[in-house]
């Protein structure tokens, strides 16, 4: 028998353990298995990849990063609920700041806690400006109505298992 020359384009004998692992691996992962040859050949790129140095791959800002990640999972309205808590001051001016504060947004609805009923009552009025600035500094939020609050009195309602009625009251005296 002659014995043949190796050559640089032929590909060396693959055991039959490698062509079962191959074949297993394209079955599984739903990728071909790639020889060697094709692993130094450089892939084709399909349509609508990029490639380096191409158009639309140059740096940007962090901020138009993080605008669009923001868009992209949907996270747009949460972030401006949360400037409109921070940014409550600003918002409703330092006087009526310093008497009441935002407590939370449920269901579309800003819930705003006063020192007392005559500030809720003061910043009632108030309300329709109050959107219409909400509305216009933070178009996202998702605001519908603002609900204010007196101070918390206290409640005989405690825990699941409480009843309607009169409650502790009745049996004074």
């Amino acid at each position: 028998m002659p014995e043949r020359e190796p050559s640089e384009t032929s590909e060396p004998p693959v055991s039959e353990a490698s062509r079962v692992y191959l074949r297993l691996k394209e079955l599984f992962t739903g990728t071909p298995a790639r020889t060697r040859r094709a692993r130094r050949e450089r892939p084709e790129v399909a349509e609508g990849m990029s490639r380096p140095f191409s158009p639309g791959r140059d740096p940007r800002g962090l901020g138009d990063v993080m605008d669009s990640l923001t868009a992209q999972l949907g996270w747009t309205s949460a972030l401006a609920q949360s400037d409109i808590l921070t940014q409550w001051e600003a918002l409703a001016g330092s006087e009526n700041a310093k008497h009441s504060f935002p407590e939370g947004i449920t269901d579309g609805a800003l819930v705003i806690r006063c020192d007392s009923t005559a500030w809720a009552t003061q910043l009632g009025m108030m309300r329709s400006e109050l959107l219409r600035k909400v509305a216009e500094l933070f178009p996202d939020a998702d605001i519908e109505t603002i609900h204010f609050r007196g101070p918390n009195a206290p409640s005989w309602n405690h825990g699941p298992r409480s009843i309607p009625g009169r409650g502790p009251r009745d049996t004074y005296g």
